[in-house]
């Protein structure tokens, strides 16, 4: 055997110790490090459990220790949370659920009927301790299921995931959003004295476990670039009121977490990063900023289309979607089109009815028409939540009574019936080969791929958030306020501002009390998600929609009952519907008063125009294509009611 063989052998053989080294022995201490902070979790739940066995809860000082017990279980909690959420997000619901029960459709869920999850945990156990009447076999029926449910983050099926780095940079990322979005704003912390605490504590939780990590993975470590940036966003926060009304919100997303977001998600491809967790199902490893329309997938504005790639296929497909949204050829009359409800030169909204026309044209609808722009942002389209896809809404909108009814024969003999539209859809077969012939589905996803391309726009706040422009003092204070003392952003979560909030991978609804009208005299009648999925939790809840673009999408509320933003922040201020004194039994808003100052109300009001995005609108078609059937040949572009 020759020198250079021997060497080469030499070489190889190093470079397998090294590697098993770095996969198979190291990783151990990065284990040890999970399971040491899982056991010492798992004691301190169990210290809680005593004291609440000890105690008397007719005694205000019991309570009142018990409550200071669960603030040290929830720092313990904390130094877990970086994992909790991502390994095991279900498990994780027993364990501090915001609330006892949640009616959930995630996007892998879809096609599924709403799951009900029941909360257990820290967060319910503390407010429980609030309400009348408690009882001790209920309160530590809330801490025993967590410590139950915490055995699953011991089994191998998540302690194996530890033996890589590919969780990591996943946990990592949804860490990140979630710094963004919840642990910020008090959306599961009942005490929000706490919120600033809490965070600090996880920051330096967080810091030793990368530490860890990079010991352990030395060939996928976090970057010296991220850890510099991760050690100044820990000194800025450092500097910071605990007081959460008080923190700069706005400074610590812009120049640290969407930056450190940046970078872990160059890190994820660059390591080439393979997840088998469906909490990445809609995410999308490409993005390099939060505030990025690419961030999330909420829909397929394509539909049958979703494999049309070509400019010139898209083109097409965008012309025709057009023509389509303004004809009344769609409508059982032909005289309403899409355009009639949607106006596409007024943010695809009707602001100048409460809610739109009956399809009778002598009565109104019961439901406002929502804007269409960044619809697709939503994983359940409809304010109850009744569809999952653009396409499904379009259709059934389509053949509503109410709405345009028509049916999906009829509609298809009318528009196959204009040769302009024959001939486009035939030819647009080729990308469809599943399908033999043109169908509703079509038509559908023409509309929809159409009115999708207008939510790709970005707003001053964006531009601000991603260093590309900048806003005044008044509206970072209003971005505070949102995040903080009006609450708003436990509902209306960053980056779109709507009911989506990390992972991304479902629509939430809330229920607010929202009046009939402005006297306040009686609660709205429909019962939104209520009619699609009836619960107690979900009688008068609708989906949270996006406040972007908020200054020209009025009236607001499902029913149109308010018409300026300044009622909607009033209305919020007061504690919605209960604030107001209308029986509201399931109601999530808090119906406590945010005592907000006019100033507060200015620099909300200041904040949420930053978020108007600057659209360009098209101009409606002159004329549409002509019909072989001659009465369908005096229609008229956009309909006539």
């Amino acid at each position: 055997m020759n020198k250079k063989y021997i060497l080469i052998l030499f070489l190889a053989g190093i470079a397998i110790f090294y590697s098993f080294r770095n996969t198979a022995t190291q990783p151990d201490a990065y284990a040890k490090h999970y399971l040491q902070r899982l056991q010492s979790f798992k004691q301190q739940e169990q210290k809680l459990l005593a004291v609440i066995d000890g105690s008397d809860l007719s005694k205000p000082a019991d309570v009142a220790h018990i409550k200071q017990e669960i603030a040290i279980t929830r720092l313990s909690m904390k130094s877990m949370d970086y994992w909790l959420r991502y390994l095991e997000p279900l498990a994780y619901k027993k364990i501090n659920s915001p609330l006892p029960v949640e009616w959930e459709t995630e996007v892998f869920e879809k096609f599924e009927n709403p799951y009900k999850r029941e909360g257990a945990g820290l967060t319910l156990a503390e407010l429980y301790l609030d309400e009348e009447h408690i009882t001790k076999d209920s309160l530590k029926s809330l801490i025993t299921q967590s410590i139950v449910v915490f055995e699953t983050y011991g089994a191998d099926s998540i302690t194996s995931q530890l033996n890589t780095y590919h969780h990591f940079y996943l946990c990592n990322r949804l860490f990140l959003l979630n710094l963004a979005a919840i642990y910020t704003t008090g959306f599961e912390c009942p005490n929000t004295d706490r919120v600033i605490p809490e965070l600090k504590q996880m920051l330096a939780d967080v810091g030793n476990t990368y530490n860890t990590f990079n010991e352990s993975f030395p060939a996928t470590p976090l970057t010296a670039e991220y850890t510099q940036l991760y050690a100044k966003t820990v000194a800025f926060v450092e500097t910071q009121s605990e007081d959460y009304t008080k923190f700069d919100h706005f400074t610590f997303l812009k120049e640290y977490v969407n930056p450190l977001f940046t970078i872990n998600q160059q890190l994820i491809r660059d390591y080439k990063v393979i997840s088998k967790n469906l909490l990445d199902y809609s995410l999308n490893k490409s993005t390099a900023t939060i505030f990025s329309k690419t961030l999330y997938n909420g829909q397929n504005p394509k539909g049958i289309f979703l494999r049309v790639n070509d400019e010139e296929g898209l083109a097409e497909i965008d012309r025709i979607g057009k023509l389509l949204f303004y004809d009344p050829i769609l409508s059982a009359n032909n005289m309403r089109s899409c355009a009639s409800c949607h106006n596409p030169t007024a943010y695809f909204t009707d602001t100048v009815l409460t809610t739109s026309h009956h399809f009778d044209h002598s009565n109104f609808l019961p439901r406002n028409a929502p804007s269409l722009i960044n619809v697709e942002y939503n994983h359940l389209t409809m304010l109850d939540g009744k569809h999952i896809s653009l396409q499904n809404q379009t259709k059934d909108v389509i053949c509503n009574p109410n709405e345009m009814g028509s049916n999906e024969k009829e509609v298809l003999e009318k528009v196959m019936s204009c040769k302009e539209y024959s001939n486009a859809f035939n030819k647009l077969l080729k990308y469809t080969p599943q399908e033999k012939e043109v169908t509703m589905d079509h038509i559908a996803s023409a509309i929809t791929f159409y009115y999708s391309k207008f939510s790709k726009y970005y707003s001053p706040f964006d531009a601000a958030m991603n260093n590309h422009g900048m806003v005044d003092a008044a509206t970072k204070e209003g971005f505070n306020l949102f995040m903080s003392k009006a609450q708003c952003a436990t509902c209306h979560f960053v980056p779109q501002f709507n009911g989506v909030k990390p992972p991304y991978i479902g629509s939430e609804f809330e229920v607010l009390g929202v009046p009939a009208d402005k006297n306040f005299k009686a609660l709205s009648k429909d019962k939104g998600r209520y009619e699609i999925n009836p619960a107690y939790e979900t009688a008068n809840a609708f989906r949270t929609g996006s406040i972007r673009n908020a200054d020209y999408t009025k009236p607001y509320m499902h029913n149109g009952v308010f018409n300026t933003m300044g009622e909607v922040i009033d209305f919020y201020n007061a504690g919605g519907g209960a604030g107001r004194g209308l029986h509201v039994e399931n109601q999530t808003l808090s119906s406590d008063s945010l005592k907000l100052t006019v100033q507060d109300k200015n620099h909300l009001l200041k904040f949420i125009s930053s978020l108007n995005e600057n659209i360009a609108f098209e101009s409606a078609p002159e004329k549409l294509p002509s019909s072989k059937i001659k009465t369908l040949n005096n229609r008229r572009v956009g309909g006539s009611y």
